[in-house]
């Protein structure tokens, strides 16, 4: 007689977790947080929720991890992680679709209240070929690295698929302190009206994407130590990048419409 407990599919049966329940509730706390502290009140419940949520994707990643390297991930499992890995890329388009409405919206119909031009009266932008154009080669140049990671990985070269994880990674801090060191010393501000909010938040996301990124592919180099990642088996590694070249692509469009097309005839500041 069969062993019961046999499995005859190949479908991952998720054992019971504790994380989506805690994931729920550091949410929760999250948003409380941040609601008393934007008016006024301590900012302690946030930095609380910030704190779960960061465990909560800790633990629940790393169990994740366990099943791919425990053998869980069948070629039907690996099939549904991809199509949740593209509806998931789709919703992140859906999101910067909503900023890149919001500045088309602005810089098509200027209204009087912006001195009827794009960029609004008063308005200096930062040169397009300067540290803009410094950071489009820099994520181009790291997109070219993680795909060298890549077909390194599917060729077996572990020692190539670290060297191009290592120059992801560092290109991708390069730009974020590049746009930070832009950031500080931008003419304008986030609340300095319409041009400043719809830069600071397409741009800003953007770079919060960038860093996501950054920590997807650092787990990854640090699983690529450990011997995880095989040629024919590693989904884990090939969302990362994924999601480092959907990355890429926004911000060509970022640099092309905000930075390029949207500055316009305005001053430069300098």
């Amino acid at each position: 007689m069969a062993d019961a407990h046999t499995r005859n599919h190949a479908y991952h049966m998720v054992e019971p977790s504790p994380w989506p329940a805690l994931g729920a509730l550091a949410a929760g706390v999250l948003m409380i947080g941040t609601v008393l502290g934007m008016h006024g009140y301590t900012w302690v419940v946030a930095a609380l929720g910030l704190l779960l949520v960061l465990y909560t994707m800790f633990v629940w990643w790393r169990d994740v991890v366990r099943e791919a390297e425990t053998g869980s991930h069948t070629k039907v499992v690996q099939l549904g992680l991809r199509y949740g890995m593209v509806l998931f890329i789709a919703s992140e388009v859906m999101f910067f679709v909503a900023w890149f409405w919001a500045f088309f919206n602005a810089s098509l119909f200027p209204t009087a209240e912006m001195g009827g031009t794009w960029p609004p009266e008063g308005v200096q932008v930062f040169p397009t070929w300067d540290l803009p154009f410094l950071n489009t080669l820099i994520l181009l140049t790291s997109g070219t690295t993680v795909t060298w990671a890549h077909h390194a990985l599917k060729e077996g070269n572990r020692q190539g698929l670290i060297q191009g994880l290592w120059l992801t990674i560092i290109l991708g801090a390069a730009f974020t302190a590049v746009q930070a060191y832009e950031y500080v010393h931008a003419a304008f501000s986030i609340s300095g009206g319409i041009y400043g909010s719809t830069f600071f938040m397409a741009t800003g996301f953007h770079g919060l994407h960038v860093i996501i990124g950054t920590i997807f592919l650092t787990v990854c180099l640090v699983r690529a130590y450990q011997g995880h990642f095989k040629p024919d088996q590693h989904f884990g590694f090939e969302a990362a990048a994924w999601y480092w070249h959907f990355v890429d692509v926004v911000w060509l469009f970022l640099f092309s419409c905000i930075y390029w097309w949207g500055s316009g005839a305005a001053p430069v500041a300098h």
